[in-house]
């Protein structure tokens, strides 16, 4: 049986499990007068047994599925004639690549050697095998656990305390999982980075200011060394969030203010919703609208005034990378300033301010840390996003502060390196890992400098 079918039938004995637990538990405490003689509620004795039901065949079942293939696919490489051994990983990979698909019936084995045929059959079944031992364990563990915690409903057990150490322990495991996931990214990156920079200078890397990562493959060939310099990538990066963003705050934050200050009801239930689609169009809409309308527009304004101006420009990116995150900043700066205290408007028009004064001295002043994470968050994600430069700003790694000009970003130039069949061994793929961790870096430092400014003018408010 396979892992997803499990997992539903899993789910349905824990549900099996919490009924008849909750029934027992609402009959042992009849013969006592009622549930108000139970330790606990019969929610919590239920809630019990479908936990001992649950966890323990869902962490047998994930361990079964994490090793399942590898354990499988050692025996059957192991099954081979010794002369036909792999040597290398890669051959490995063939040898198992085409086992899996005569197994799977999508390649004809009349055209491959009698051992692939029969570890082919050997495949298929140790995966039949595997799969019914695994249906068989994991249930057979759910039915345990949920009979062990059927028996210990009994009057004197706190389920209670039971289940919130439980759930406790459960929500201490996913965050730590959230840690160490993020730490074993940072650390993986990091590994990847200190092999390019074995390969390439730290300060080429850092100070250079020509991109051009395309290596040959031999070494005598023209072009065999590339160029790594980081300058031009990030200069393409902050010269498109620039425009973004000065496109972005703007329209947000005085479309937050209108919105929940100024708006009526029937005024705000309508624009509010109409901004917040913005946020629901897929990234290449945008950059299809950017590159045949945008870009054309303002190559052709730039000509009427004597300027000359790219077909892929940075501007035309910027400013519907800005459209883009228009809500970033909108929804988040509304809820914030909404969030206010009706008290410190009354208290500030009671004072004599007019409704523009109280905005300005009392609740923009509040409501400024909360705003200031809307537009880090619009900030990420204009720094990130990767369909709209691809398609209106180019590829083309300029050193340029005009917007008018094609430029790229770190995140298309990740994309870029990493797209297709790539060698793992060569600095221009290493070169991805190298941007990632710089840009995790700054992106990390932005973070620590946007802290301290909130904690600078943040005030607290009865």
């Amino acid at each position: 049986m396979q892992t997803a079918n499990l997992l539903p039938l899993v789910l349905v004995l824990a549900v099996v499990a919490y009924s008849l637990a909750y029934m027992r538990s609402r009959a042992v405490a009849a013969p006592l007068g009622g549930i108000r003689n139970l330790k606990a509620l019969p929610f919590y004795y239920a809630a019990r047994a479908a936990l001992w039901c649950a966890i323990p065949a869902l962490v047998v079942l994930a361990v079964w599925a994490g090793f399942e293939d590898k354990v499988i696919q050692g025996i059957v490489i192991a099954s081979l004639p010794p002369d036909t051994w792999p040597e290398s990983a890669g051959q490995a990979s063939l040898i198992l690549s085409q086992i899996s698909n005569v197994a799977a019936g999508s390649l004809n084995p009349e055209f491959l050697p009698k051992h692939i045929t029969g570890a082919a059959s050997l495949l298929e079944a140790m995966q039949d095998k595997s799969g019914n031992f695994k249906a068989i364990l994991v249930v057979l563990i759910a039915v345990l656990g949920a009979t062990f915690a059927w028996t210990r409903v009994a009057p004197h057990i706190n389920a209670r305390k039971n289940v919130e150490t439980t759930l406790r322990r459960i929500f201490f495991a996913c965050a730590a999982l959230a840690v160490l996931t993020t730490a074993g990214i940072v650390f993986s990156v990091f590994l990847e980075t200190m092999r390019f920079f074995d390969r390439v200078p730290i300060t080429e890397f850092l100070f250079g200011t020509s991109w051009s990562p395309q290596t040959a493959i031999r070494i005598d060939q023209i072009g065999s060394e590339g160029a790594f310099g980081v300058i031009p990538l990030f200069t393409g990066t902050l010269l498109i969030s620039a425009i973004a963003l000065l496109v972005a705050v703007p329209v947000g934050l005085l479309s937050a203010i209108y919105l929940a200050e100024y708006a009526s009801k029937r005024m705000r239930s309508t624009i509010k919703p109409v901004l917040e689609m913005l946020a629901g169009i897929p990234t290449v809409v945008y950059g299809f609208f950017a590159a045949l309308t945008v870009a054309p527009f303002i190559r052709e304004l730039a000509a009427t005034v004597g300027m000359e101006a790219s077909s892929q420009s940075a501007l035309a990116a910027g400013l519907v990378m800005g459209i883009m995150i228009v809500p970033f900043v909108s929804s988040l700066s509304d809820d914030v300033i909404s969030a206010v205290p009706q008290t410190m408007r009354d208290g500030s028009l009671a004072l004599g301010a007019t409704q523009s004064e109280t905005m300005k001295k009392v609740i923009f002043p509040a409501a400024l840390p909360g705003i200031i994470g809307g537009i880090l968050l619009a900030a990420s994600r204009a720094i990130g996003e990767t369909m709209i430069v691809v398609m209106a700003a180019g590829l083309a790694a300029n050193l340029t502060a005009n917007p008018l000009d094609s430029v790229t970003t770190v995140t298309v130039q990740i994309a870029t390196l990493l797209v297709g069949d790539q060698e793992f061994d060569s600095a221009k793929t290493l070169s991805a890992f190298a941007l990632g961790m710089l840009l995790f870096i700054v992106t990390l430092l932005l973070n620590v400098v946007a802290l301290k400014i909130v904690r600078k003018y943040r005030e607290q408010y009865d």
